[in-house]
């Protein structure tokens, strides 16, 4: 089991924050940090903005060695997938090949009618979505391609430089494993990442996946899951003030019953964990995850 760091970047962190979460997740041994890709508070909290995700991942690419960054994940309605496809190969290359792309359909209708993005019908959003999976990953490729569909087309493209990682950079697609998301995931992605999900939901749904790339041919890809969690103690005080109990698919408990917690969920098939920090000025409760859980899941 690996794990990472997520963190909600539409609830006014600051730049200073960005650095200190980094230079901390860093030092404590997460493998990667995370960050979402939105332009408004989900919470509703009056003066949460967000810087934008592919400006921040650049720039903490370059202040950072060994920590490996990316989105969970960027919607297909916000960027053209040729100008997204470049903005990864670039934090590519500033980051020495440590760049990671969740890519997913969008769904937050408000952000959209607010900045002004198209929020289509579910399956038009769909449909946009998978015109972007093949347009991304094949511009990280090294030849060059036509693309015809109904939102997109491109001529004789040769998007250049080449990503540093090869194949390519990790695309991660993400959802609860329905058909449509399961089959453009198993045609497309490198990971299947889900969301708030327990130890029996996570192996039905990588079942569903595993089942999904039989059915395309492929192997099986990684799966993994984005949660959020509380230490037992002023972390979990401060968390659950005002929440009540913390939802069944919470990680929960002292740092041993995090371990435990952690190494049923690998039992369930989950490869790496996304844990998702909703307290973001708190770094202490990241160092300790750093000396007490990642260290027992080695």
């Amino acid at each position: 089991m690996r794990v990472c760091l997520m963190i909600e970047g539409q609830e006014g962190v600051t730049w200073d924050q960005w650095r200190a979460l980094a230079a901390t997740a860093e030092a404590a041994g997460f493998e990667a940090l995370f960050r979402s890709d939105h332009y408004m508070s989900l919470d509703g909290v009056a003066g949460n903005g967000s810087l934008d995700a592919w400006s921040t991942l650049n720039a903490l690419a370059a202040l950072t060695s060994t920590l490996r960054l990316g989105t969970l994940v960027s919607p297909a309605t916000f960027r053209h997938p040729s100008v997204l496809a470049r903005e990864v190969v670039t934090a590519d290359h500033v980051s020495g090949g440590r760049v990671e792309l969740g890519l997913g359909a969008g769904w937050h209708e408000g952000e959209h009618r607010a900045f002004g993005f198209p929020f289509e019908t579910v399956k038009d959003r769909f449909d946009r979505f998978e015109e972007q999976l093949e347009i991304v990953h094949r511009s990280w490729g090294a030849e060059p391609f036509d693309f015809s569909g109904r939102n997109y087309r491109l001529e004789q493209a040769d998007p250049l430089p080449e990503p540093l990682q090869q194949p390519h950079p990790n695309l991660i697609v993400g959802g609860s494993a329905k058909r449509r998301g399961a089959a453009l995931a198993a045609r497309w992605a490198d990971e299947y990442n889900t969301v708030y999900a327990t130890a029996d939901e996570c192996r039905e749904r990588r079942e569903r996946i595993a089942a999904a790339c039989r059915d395309a041919g492929r192997e099986p890809i990684r799966f993994s899951l984005m949660t959020a969690f509380a230490v037992t103690g002023d972390h979990a005080t401060r968390l659950l003030e005002g929440r009540g109990e913390a939802p069944e698919a919470w990680i929960t408990g002292s740092p041993g019953e995090i371990v435990e917690r952690l190494r049923a969920l690998e039992q369930a098939g989950v490869e790496r964990v996304m844990l998702q920090h909703l307290l973001h000025d708190d770094l202490e409760v990241l160092e300790l995850i750093g000396r007490e859980v990642i260290p027992a899941l080695r």
